[in-house]
């Protein structure tokens, strides 16, 4: 039989392969790669010079090629970010490509050598990895002063600080007379000194800020690490002190009418209020008269104004387990500002009308005096409409409840017809003892009244929105982009590898998404699932430039609902108050200084998140901290090279399984399947797993825990165990024959 010669490869193939390829490839992988034959070898080699010579490729340390262009081998970087999990990313420092500069993640460093931290510069060597490129770090060149919040404590002549940052396990060595007056158990914010280190990096003590005492409220330790102004100004304090009832002319008097407010139990500031009455239109039989009142916030926060610039800077109200940070003070967002029952309160109200399909027929808004009949909470009402046991009257219930659930179900036809993005993902909620330790953590209940709230909200939204628009006047949207093509591509293949095939078209939309998760529901991937669709969504923002809202399924949207909590919102009250001609001033923002806010309010929101996020993490690591050496059932809910993250499902808490902790072998991080496997055994650990752990440490003032795998990988069937096995024997031979040849 005749061998048939291999088809000989193209310039483009070659570089193709360069590219692919995780590791740097020479004249040999390449002709393997190929399966060329001695002659053929021979006309790679001339090829191979010819396209180093034209500057196609480039031959770099021991006779390896990469395509022109490429980073060299050898390079310097300098640190731009650290993500959660605690991974670095790195730049090159001097950049001089047409595209954006490739990010390099640099590999965690050994033997207790400081890590590098962001503004750092550091030589690199650089390799290729299935995912992009990886740098291990050859020396530091220079690190930039920075400053870290830990807990300082005393050793030997000197002190130590162990870091709040999670996943920051390094302490810093402090002399004696560097900690200021600080004292041991101080929660403080320190210098790191820069200059070479050996053991230990050094740092100066600059501000104590709350004592061993207080630092049972986690919280605090959030506030400082993300710098959040959580003490007010005395001059903004004063003028929220001097605020008076708002005058009533020029104001509708909606205080006939049954307006409700409905929050959580724990709520303290109600900046919304809602009634619903049958619509009496002949022509619209079936349909609904509705209206969401608001406080009117722009009436006692003027811009310019101490209370305003203090507001620009907080952005939003930030919400932990033991106390909110307003962005008001209490005396307006817990007085004035609050539609307290009973009392005459200023609002911005709109009026809306639907059919009984939830379409919006017209809308009207209008400066009013409401007078709030009761404060009820979301179980309350949800009670009552049920016809549990309920402490309201059923004459209330007729009056009220029941007119807004009906309007509520309208709206749901609406939001079902939009086919609205569905992710329902569980929420922790952290309950505090008098004393301040955790009592329970429970998931937080997702009842049909909290539906009725935000469908109520989103209407509002939206009629402002268009009231806004068809004024043309500029104003802040709160926009939602469609997933990238990137995300897409990368949720497809691992969805694909769940037997799950996602149809891409050229637009994407929200109904795509749920009919996969439509397809898990009630399976052991729902929750998985719903995790990595979520994690492929662009975050919502602020922005003049309208793209529409994707998750919401809406062409124009913003945020109106809120001004007691959220900055925001009480631009877009100016802006409409302005073009409805119903402020005396005009207070109409332009274009320049609304790009502005979009920004800095949409890091501002991102800054309450992670913060609000990190104080659950430390409370929950505290409730647990007492459990050392308990199971748990767990679920992976994510894959790094740091090791596997896992979620209890009890508790929700989250926590580490170290990649070191995993069973031996060499693991393999795939960025796209989420998932961990062992390039021996091909012991899989994937997203959406379950496995059972045993916590190993907790610790509060980090929220960081670490989890073991209990028992052998759901993954690893008979083959596996026969290949650990047929390894073992392989390794027992092994040292047997390294004996007899040192006995001979």
């Amino acid at each position: 039989m005749i061998k048939s010669t291999p088809p000989f490869p193209t310039r483009q193939e070659i570089i193709n392969l360069i590219e692919e390829s995780p590791h740097k490839i020479g004249k040999r992988e390449i002709a393997r790669a190929f399966k060329l034959n001695p002659e053929q070898k021979k006309q790679l080699k001339k090829l191979l010079r010819d396209m180093s010579d034209e500057g196609i490729i480039q031959k770099r340390h021991r006779q390896k090629f990469v395509k022109s262009g490429d980073l060299p081998e050898f390079l310097v970087v300098r640190v731009s970010r650290i993500n959660e999990d605690g991974d670095v990313f790195a730049l090159p420092l001097n950049w001089d490509g047409n595209k954006a500069p490739p990010p390099i993640l640099i590999s965690p460093e050994r033997g207790g050598r400081p890590e590098l931290g962001i503004g750092d510069t550091a030589l690199i060597r650089i390799s290729k990895s299935s995912t992009g490129l990886i740098g291990k770090t050859i020396r530091p060149i220079n690190r930039v002063p920075s400053q870290v919040l830990g807990i300082l404590s005393r050793s030997g002549k000197g002190f130590r600080i162990r870091q709040t940052k999670r996943g920051e396990r390094h302490e810093l060595f402090v002399e004696k007379g560097d900690h200021g007056e600080a004292e041991s158990g101080d929660l403080v914010r320190a210098e790191i000194i820069p200059g070479k280190n050996f053991g230990l990096r050094r740092a100066r003590v600059i501000e104590s800020l709350h004592s061993k005492r207080e630092l049972r409220d986690f919280s605090l330790v959030a506030i400082h690490q993300h710098e959040i102004p959580f003490i007010f100004p005395s001059d903004v304090e004063a003028v929220a002190k001097e605020a008076t009832a708002a005058p009533k002319q020029n104001r509708a008097d909606l205080r006939g009418l049954p307006l409700v407010t409905i929050d959580g139990v724990d709520a303290r500031d109600f900046d919304d209020a809602v009634w619903a009455e049958p619509d009496t239109s002949p022509t619209n039989p079936g349909g609904w008269h509705c209206i969401v009142a608001i406080a009117d916030v722009s009436w006692y926060v003027q811009p310019g104004s101490a209370l305003d610039l203090e507001a620009q800077k907080r952005g939003n109200s930030v919400y932990f387990p033991d106390r909110v940070v307003p962005m008001l003070p209490e005396t307006l967002s817990n007085g004035w500002c609050s539609l307290k029952p009973d009392e005459d309160r200023p609002c911005v109200a709109v009026h809306f009308w639907i059919n009984t399909e939830g379409k919006m027929l017209g809308h009207k808004f209008e400066r009013a005096l409401m007078r709030s009949v009761a404060r009820l909470t979301y179980d309350q009402i949800q009670a009552a409409y049920d016809g549990s046991d309920s402490d309201l009257e059923v004459n209330f219930i007729n009056r009220v409840v029941h007119p807004l659930y009906q309007a509520y179900f309208a709206l749901s036809r609406a939001r079902d017809s939009r086919q609205v993005l569905e992710l329902e993902l569980a929420e922790r909620h952290v309950v505090l003892s008098p004393d301040g330790t955790v009592k329970i953590i429970r998931e937080r209940a997702r009842l049909e009244s909290h539906k009725l709230i935000e469908e109520f909200m989103i209407a509002a939204n939206v009629a402002a929105a268009e009231i806004l628009e068809t004024a043309k006047t500029p104003f802040l949207y709160r926009v939602h982009d469609q997933p990238s093509i990137k995300k897409i591509n990368a949720l497809s293949i691992f969805l694909k590898s769940l037997n799950l095939n996602f149809s891409k078209g050229q637009t994407v939309k929200p109904i795509q998404f749920n009919q996969i998760l439509r397809k898990v529901s009630d399976t052991p991937y729902q929750q998985m699932v719903a995790e990595i669709v979520l994690r492929s969504q662009a975050q919502a923002e602020y922005s003049t430039h309208n793209i529409g809202h994707f998750g919401l399924s809406l062409r124009r949207y913003c945020h109106f609902t809120s001004p007691i909590r959220r900055y925001a919102d009480l631009l877009v009250h100016r802006s409409l108050l302005s073009s409805l001609k119903l402020e005396e001033d005009d207070n109409a923002q332009d274009l320049d200084m609304l790009n502005k806010f979009g920004k800095q309010l949409s890091n501002l929101e991102r800054r309450a998140a992670s913060a609000e996020r990190e104080a659950i993490d430390r409370y929950t690591a505290q409730y647990l901290s007492n459990q050392i050496g308990a199971k748990f059932n767990a679920q992976i809910s994510g894959a790094t090279r740091a090791g596997l993250f896992i979620k209890l499902d009890q508790t929700g808490a989250d926590g580490l399984v170290p990649i070191r902790s995993l069973p031996q072998d060499f693991y393999v991080h795939n960025e796209t399947l989420h998932q961990l496997k062992g390039r021996k055994t091909g012991r899989t650990y994937r997203i959406g797993q379950k496995i059972e752990v045993t916590l190993l440490e907790a610790i509060p003032i980090t929220g960081g825990m670490i989890f073991e795998i209990l028992g052998d990988s759901p993954s690893s069937g008979s083959s596996k165990r026969a290949s650990e096995a047929k390894t073992s024997k392989h390794r027992k031979n092994t040292k047997q024959n390294y004996r007899r040849s040192k006995s001979d």
